[in-house]
């Protein structure tokens, strides 16, 4: 009689342990870089011209990206939320099982980003936007927006 072979199971523990890690450190960058930024006046640039690629100037977003939903703060925050549900959801059923350490650093990046400006949203009532492209024409955003662009 033949055994079916079993494959064995991977840990979870590396890939948890790194989606908490960086999601913590990517927040964490992301609330000092905004707590800074807004020290400043809006509309204010405190940095120039940085090797010609961007600038630091404060905006305070009520909106999206390109002033899209502008003034809606409180529905942009809960599906900021919403989407970090739905991330860790995805951690703790396909990462778990399936995923790699790639698929939970990416995931650890779109929810601290979305975890980030959800929460100035919620208890400012606007997004602190502070980076600022030189070289095109683009919106101005932050550290949070970085992360769930590179994590997706």
């Amino acid at each position: 009689m033949k055994h079916a072979e079993v494959t064995p199971k991977r840990s979870f523990a590396p890939r948890i342990l790194l989606f908490v890690l960086m999601g913590a450190a990517w927040l964490a960058f992301d609330r000092v870089t905004k707590i800074w930024a807004d020290g400043f006046e809006p509309g204010t640039v405190f940095v120039e011209n940085i090797a010609g690629l961007f600038e630091f100037r404060l905006v305070h977003n009520t909106g999206a990206a390109w002033g899209i939903f502008s003034n809606s703060t409180f529905a942009l925050g809960i599906f900021s939320l919403a989407v970090c549900v739905i991330m860790l959801i995805m951690l703790f059923t396909y990462v778990r099982s399936y995923g790699d350490l790639v698929q939970a650093a990416s995931l650890s990046l779109v929810f601290a980003g979305g975890l980030g400006n959800a929460i100035d949203r919620l208890s400012l009532g606007y997004v602190i936007d502070f980076i600022k492209t030189t070289f095109i024409d683009f919106p101005v955003f932050n550290v949070a927006d970085i992360g769930v662009t590179c994590g997706i």
